[in-house]
């Protein structure tokens, strides 16, 4: 497996692909979907939009529904920019999906705002898989596409979080340590997603 960077600047927004299966959900509503993330810091709360990233919510929801986050660690952490998680467990080995990439949906009209999550990858701009972050700050001149090209294609922005900033602020405090290449954020305290589901009703 690898997780390649994408500049030196933005080191480390991979993404992980591997052995476990999910089957992908063959239509996504056009209504938000609302995703639950229970962690051992308290829940996150974050609000899908299938109107302005259908395949990239579709893609996401395959996992949540068939529990690939569940167990998962937050395992960046760069405070000021982003918190990431999706591919890792908390004994530092990597959870793999036998799921295609999902094509990056810029420009879709959403930007890379405090509070928003968004799709992490390598420098394929088309290779978004498990990672996912969500923004600390305002990250549009940084994230945001610019071109389409490989170096602007910027990382697409999929829903929001509604409910929970103090948690995701939280782990943003949180030390961190070097891991070895791959993971050069990692906090000093395992930040787990126990359980990740869409919301009954939704």
């Amino acid at each position: 497996m690898r997780r390649s960077t994408v500049a030196a600047m933005l080191m480390g927004l991979g993404c992980v692909s591997g052995d476990q299966p999910a089957t992908e959900e063959t239509a996504a509503p056009a209504e938000s979907i609302t995703v639950v993330f229970e962690t051992n810091l308290g829940d996150i709360v974050a609000e899908l939009d299938p109107g302005r990233a259908p395949e990239t919510v579709r893609h996401f929801v395959t996992h949540v529904r068939s529990q690939f986050y569940d167990g998962v660690v937050f395992h960046r952490v760069e405070p000021g920019f982003v918190i990431q998680a999706g591919g890792w467990q908390p004994d530092r080995r990597e959870r793999n999906t036998s799921a295609f990439p999902v094509a990056n949906e810029n420009p879709n009209g959403l930007s890379n705002a405090r509070g928003t999550i968004a799709m992490a990858r390598t420098s394929d701009p088309h290779s978004g898989l498990v990672d996912f972050f969500i923004n600390l700050a305002d990250n549009q001149g940084r994230l945001d596409f610019r071109d389409s090209t490989v170096a602007g294609f910027g990382y697409v922005v999929f829903g929001r979080v509604t409910q929970g900033m103090e948690v995701v602020d939280s782990i943003a405090r949180i030390p961190t340590r070097a891991m070895g290449r791959r993971l050069r954020s990692y906090p000093v305290e395992d930040v787990i997603i126990s359980r990740a589901f869409v919301q009954d009703g939704m």
